[in-house]
């Protein structure tokens, strides 16, 4: 018995020991690295090239026609040709020569006689007092501003001034050289048209001896050198162009004077690229200035004569409309104002005794009564020698 159970005892091991044999033996192999995953190369960047430089800037090109006429100037018997049961009406005598006083893009008028109503008292030389309705046919003949510093804007005193202040601001019309207050006088005239910033100053030598009242010396402007030098200099860098409009020079005489060419010379010096004067009552030449601080050319209308007036004979009853060409042009910063064409258009104050009066063109004038001066004879006189810039 005892040798049957080492006998099993001895298979059981023997079984044991082939079923290890049969067995696989587990070895760890480590895993095959390849050189590319041991050394990675630096990326390699190349350089950009640097970005194209930025379009130059374009050059931004506006252009206007700047005009104006000369002194309306309304005698008893003109404003009395206007009277109707309603009032008075103008529009009839700026019928013919409306279609060239809307040919310019701003146009200007040197109101000479005062529109402060008949309110006031309708008056005539020495002292005006003309009625509201002139400047209505004004505006719907085509002018776009009034100029107001002349010799007659006190003939009503200060009462004068404010009632046609009032009118102008009741038809929201732009004028200058006059003004209610010292913030009036002192706010800067700039009218923005086909994106052209237009600055206007408008000063006159005098009242006729009528005295400023004192402590109201912004009603008028008086020619000063050093307060046209303010205004202009305060205009600078707000008006792409500054037009100045100076009532100055002898009156009826064809030639302007040694100070009207000194106060041209200091406007052009001083930045005044436009100059359109009023007062002799005649036609005086246009001429170039050249800036003697810049070398630009200012352009200088030394009297656009009466435009509408009683006054008969002796070039007095010939007037007319100077237009300019002004272009501007922008770029990035930088900008540059050049005037070009220069036209003039003569105009004729035409009677039909005393109960009608027409402005005319001058090539109607020998069929509404005048012969001599010819349209060509104005024409070689105003821009015979005018070279064009």
């Amino acid at each position: 018995m005892k040798r049957l159970s080492i006998y099993v005892l001895s298979l059981v091991l023997l079984f044991n020991l082939s079923a290890c044999a049969d067995k696989p033996t587990e070895t760890s192999v480590a895993p095959i690295t390849t050189p590319e995953e041991v050394f990675e190369p630096a990326q390699i960047t190349q350089p950009q090239p640097p970005p194209p430089p930025p379009p130059p800037p374009q050059p931004e090109v506006s252009s206007l026609t700047i005009a104006a006429i000369g002194d309306i100037l309304l005698h008893e018997p003109v404003y009395r040709a206007a009277k109707t049961a309603a009032g008075y009406n103008f529009d009839p005598m700026f019928q013919n020569i409306a279609p060239i006083l809307s040919k310019p893009d701003f146009l200007i008028a040197n109101q000479e006689s005062l529109p402060g109503g008949t309110q006031l008292g309708l008056s005539s030389y020495p002292t005006f007092n003309s009625p509201q309705e002139i400047v209505d046919a004004e505006l719907k003949a085509g002018v776009d501003f009034i100029a107001e510093a002349n010799n007659h804007v006190l003939d009503k005193g200060s009462a004068g001034v404010l009632s046609a202040i009032q009118f102008y601001r009741s038809k929201n019309i732009p004028y200058s050289g006059m003004y209610d207050s010292p913030e009036d006088q002192n706010t800067l005239r700039i009218q923005t048209i086909n994106g052209v910033k237009v600055g206007v100053i408008t000063y006159t030598y005098g009242t006729n001896g009528i005295p400023v009242p004192k402590g109201k010396e912004y009603l008028v402007n008086l020619i000063d050198k050093d307060k046209m030098k303010i205004e202009i200099d305060r205009l600078k860098p707000e008006a792409d162009v500054i037009v100045a409009v100076m009532h100055w020079g002898n009156e009826y005489q064809r030639q302007p004077d040694q100070t009207q060419r000194d106060l041209a010379q200091f406007l052009a010096d001083n930045g005044v690229q436009i100059i359109f004067g009023s007062h002799p009552h005649v036609l005086q030449p246009i001429e170039w200035i050249t800036s003697s601080t810049t070398g630009e050319q200012t352009l200088c209308v030394y009297s656009l004569g009466n435009f509408i007036s009683n006054q008969q004979a002796n070039y007095k009853d010939i007037g007319g409309m100077a237009q300019v060409q002004v272009t501007l042009t922008k770029t990035g910063d930088q900008k540059k104002v050049t005037l070009g064409q220069v036209e003039f258009f003569p105009t004729y104050v035409s009677r039909k005794g005393s109960s009608k009066y027409l402005i005319v063109p001058m090539n109607a004038a020998p069929a509404n009564g005048l012969s001599s001066p010819t349209e060509t004879d104005i024409m070689n006189f105003m821009i015979g020698n005018l070279v064009q810039q």
